[in-house]
């Protein structure tokens, strides 16, 4: 059996990335993955391109400023398209809507995370109307609104409900196309001398969102006992959680294309050497779509 690393980049990719190796999706391929643990950013390239790790779980804006350099990292699956954000706000605040936050002060945490809620307000016709306060350390970003340090925040679940429990009310918002959570990435050499590896990885990692997919109540007990980064979650949170990354997943995990560009976007935000890549220039679908193709994927839905 192979042995791989696949570390993750924020540890918010856990509930799903558990199930995965709980399931068993990819010894059944012929793969030992070592999911559960963090990388940085810098260490992620350096240690895929050195081959002391094979895949990483993320890194959404780097590449794009690094190709340019040289950097040769390529993405070659995606979990999700959208980003499942909830607005959080005082319950006394007046505030209804998206547009009720000019003059208001919405709280921002993080490179992308943060990138997402800029390019958000952007959208929405906002920036310039209200103002961003960016935040650093473990806080959750909703405790900025109850505190009154801000008006608002952008939170994804199981933080929606430990807003509404601390007394914030929580708006449903449009979600946002992004590439976020977790991307199976890695660099071409490793690609072009392994591609055996990345057909059993990939196969393992569709195997794995099949099995979120069709088994609920193993899934969300997976989920209670694995995933403790937010603390013990109990029934509600953690079954408002599974259904609300079930609901995203991607059976197929294909990066959509309203995703990737607004990926794009916020990279040139980051840094503007991200403009000297192409927004496709990372992305080769074509070992996933060999598996598409040969039918595995939806027979893994027909059983």
């Amino acid at each position: 059996m192979d042995k791989v690393h696949f570390p993750y980049r924020s540890e918010s990719h856990l509930p799903f990335l558990h199930i995965v190796g709980e399931s068993g999706s990819w010894e059944k391929h012929g793969l030992q993955v070592e999911y559960d643990y963090f990388i940085s950013s810098e260490d992620a390239h350096n240690n895929v391109a050195n081959g002391s790790v094979e895949f990483v779980g993320g890194n959404h804006l780097s590449p794009y400023i690094r190709r340019p350099k040289g950097d040769r990292w390529v993405y070659l699956g995606q979990s999700v398209s959208l980003l499942n954000h909830r607005m959080v706000v005082r319950s006394d605040s007046g505030i209804s809507r998206v547009s009720d936050l000019r003059g208001k002060r919405v709280a921002s945490k993080g490179q992308h995370p943060g990138l997402n809620t800029w390019l958000f307000l952007k959208q929405n016709g906002l920036l310039g109307e209200c103002q961003i306060e960016r935040f650093r350390g473990e806080t959750a970003q909703w405790e900025y609104v109850r505190d009154g340090k801000v008006d608002a925040a952008f939170v994804n679940p199981p933080g929606d409900i430990f807003a509404r429990r601390a007394g914030l009310k929580v708006i449903d918002v449009e979600f946002l196309p992004m590439v976020w959570f977790t991307t199976v990435s890695t660099s071409l050499s490793f690609v072009e001398k392994h591609p055996d590896i990345v057909d059993k990885f990939l196969k393992g990692f569709c195997e794995g969102i099949a099995y979120f997919k069709t088994h609920r109540a193993e899934s969300i007990k997976i989920i209670k006992d694995k995933y403790k980064e937010e603390g013990d979650l109990d029934d509600e949170t953690a079954t408002h959680l599974y259904d609300e990354l079930k609901m995203i997943l991607q059976a197929k995990p294909y990066a959509s294309i309203p995703a990737i560009s607004n990926v794009y976007e916020i990279s040139i935000e980051q840094d503007k050497a991200a403009e000297k890549t192409d927004p496709m220039a990372l992305w080769d679908f074509h070992y996933l779509r060999r598996i598409d193709d040969s039918g595995f994927i939806d027979n893994l839905y027909r059983t």
